[in-house]
């Protein structure tokens, strides 16, 4: 999640830098347009950067933890043979239970 809110983060900031540098003609009405929208390009912001971040979790969640259950399995097949190394993590992890 916090690489997700991170990666949002940094498109925000980057699409804010590409739009203040095609927005130049506006910086002498500056004071007014924060006077009155502040609280409305704020919560424009925050929506957005919700918003980016959930897309970002969900492709890192499709993407990263694609074969999880498939892999688990093979891992779990591993444990049950009596091969001397699984057998030592197996152990441990029956102890710990």
């Amino acid at each position: 999640m916090a690489n997700s809110a991170f990666l949002a983060a940094m498109v925000l900031l980057v699409g804010g830098f590409l739009l203040l540098e095609q927005l130049t003609f506006l910086s002498r009405y500056k004071r007014v347009l924060l006077h009155d929208y502040l609280w409305v390009i704020a919560g424009f912001l925050t929506i957005v950067f919700v918003n980016v971040t959930a897309l970002f979790y969900l492709v890192g969640r499709r993407v990263l933890l694609k074969d999880t259950g498939r892999k688990l399995a093979h891992v779990e097949k591993q444990l049950q043979t009596p091969d001397t190394i699984v057998r030592d993590l197996s152990e441990r992890l029956a102890a710990e239970e």
